[in-house]
């Protein structure tokens, strides 16, 4: 395993993809192992998951997650999948957003590698009495095992970053969309202003293991987190990777300076 600079350029990054390996948070890592370390990172993690993201970002992560539900406005009689999404902060939304609207019942299938993750999801359905509705599965988002031309929209919030291959979960995701559905990744992504930038690097680097260690026990899982975020493709270049998946009207939008964007597409 090699230690890349992490401010290492997208082409390069590309490269070292071409060469078998993939990025685990600042270290490159055979291909076919990187799903299974993150799926380790996530079973270690998912008892607290929803907790740790209120503690890292001050409860902001609920702002920019309604955000996102509402620029999809699911509507009643359309298939929404949200993927990545195992513990349903997303599809909950989602769901009480359609029933809001004239008490139709949702459609939302939440897909996760992570069995950990579905069961904290299935948990928390339960305790919300959600129990129409949702569909839980288990599945890649390399290789989502949906037939083409499945879905009306297409969700994934903070889990992009964790593929092995960011090109072909795109692929995937405008696969399984019908003609005119939309697609959109809430991500952590490049801070518009240079200062703020410094700031909150500083403060993710130390406060993400500080966290993980005190509260989930677990200082190495959020310690990758927070390098899978540096590593993550800025706004322009994942806008342009849509476009070569297929997407069209791509288009991002920025939160929080940039902290985290929101990308969408169309399947025409």
């Amino acid at each position: 395993m090699s230690e890349p600079d992490p401010s290492a350029s997208a082409a390069d990054r590309e490269a070292r993809t071409d060469d078998g390996l993939a990025s685990f948070g600042y270290r490159d890592v055979p291909r076919a192992e990187k799903a299974g370390l993150v799926r380790e990172v996530f079973e270690s993690v998912a008892p607290r998951y929803d907790l740790m993201n209120d503690l890292m970002s001050g409860g902001v992560h609920r702002l920019w997650k309604n955000a996102l539900v509402d620029v999809v406005n699911p509507r009643a009689g359309e298939r929404l999948l949200d993927v990545a999404g195992g513990t349903g902060d997303i599809a909950f939304r989602l769901a009480r957003r359609v029933e809001e609207k004239g008490r139709a019942r949702a459609d939302v299938t939440v897909c996760d590698i992570n069995p950990a993750m579905l069961r904290v999801g299935r948990d928390r359905a339960i305790d919300r009495g959600l129990l129409q509705g949702l569909t839980w599965a288990a599945g890649d988002a390399e290789n989502l095992p949906f037939p083409d031309r499945a879905f009306d929209a297409y969700t994934i919030a903070f889990g992009l970053r964790n593929v092995t291959d960011i090109d072909q979960a795109l692929r995937e995701a405008w696969r399984v969309l019908k003609p005119g559905g939309r697609y959109y990744c809430l991500e952590f992504s490049k801070v518009t202003s240079a200062p703020v930038g410094r700031l909150y690097d500083a403060y993710s680097e130390r406060a993400l293991p500080f966290f993980g260690r005190i509260v989930a026990h677990d200082a190495e899982s959020y310690r990758y987190l927070h390098e899978s975020i540096r590593r993550f493709p800025p706004q322009r270049e994942l806008a342009a990777r849509l476009r070569r998946a297929g997407f069209a009207q791509v288009a991002w939008r920025n939160m929080t300076l940039g902290v985290v964007a929101l990308h969408s597409g169309w399947r025409i």
